[in-house]
């Protein structure tokens, strides 16, 4: 040991607490790049979110939009679908509950938590059969919604599933009307 160590404790202190930081920056910048690549890219955080216009969509229309890697179908609803899609009985549904993204979980099936209050005619839903994804034709079926050639299922004017394998409703993203001509999905 020398004097120098004796007199001065403080020094050596402050070489282990330097040393110590450097090691901690040096393993940070080799961290941060595999840390940044986990963050989801540009082109993914574009489709979090799209913005659809629909001033063009009469009643009994629809169009089909892809939102995260999947078809969305926009309906503007006849008066018939509307009346229709409320006539149902809720206890002859195969899943009772609304599957609405912007509802809570337990909402039932009604006709009314499956669109947006005010504006009920339009129907905004994932448009996968909840059996196996397929991809079910609109306005066809038994009951004037959607049916899915693959396996059978049928859907109603609300999206509910009503016959075949299908073991749920389809999903309603969440949405929400930006303007009376524009929806905002995701």
């Amino acid at each position: 040991m020398s004097a120098t160590d004796i007199q001065d404790p403080n020094r050596r202190d402050f070489l282990y607490v330097a040393t110590g930081m450097a090691a901690v920056v040096g393993a940070g910048a080799v961290a941060w790049p595999f840390i940044d690549q986990m963050r989801p890219d540009a082109s993914t955080l574009a489709l979090a979110s799209v913005e659809v216009d629909v001033s063009s969509l009469e009643p009994g229309m629809s169009l089909v939009v892809k939102w995260r890697g999947k078809p969305v179908v926009v309906r503007n609803r006849t008066e018939k679908e509307m009346k229709d899609g409320e006539a149902v009985n809720l206890a002859q549904l195969k899943d009772p509950l609304a599957r609405n993204a912007n509802l809570p979980a337990d909402a039932p099936a009604t006709d009314a938590n499956r669109t947006t209050p005010g504006k009920e005619a339009w129907m905004v839903m994932v448009q996968v059969c909840t059996h196996l994804g397929c991809i079910p034709l609109g306005q066809e079926g038994e009951f004037g919604g959607w049916f899915c050639p693959c396996h059978g299922s049928v859907y109603d004017t609300a999206g509910r599933v009503r016959a075949g394998p299908a073991p749920e409703n389809m999903s309603v993203p969440v949405f929400q009307f930006i303007s009376d001509t524009k929806i905002r999905i995701g």
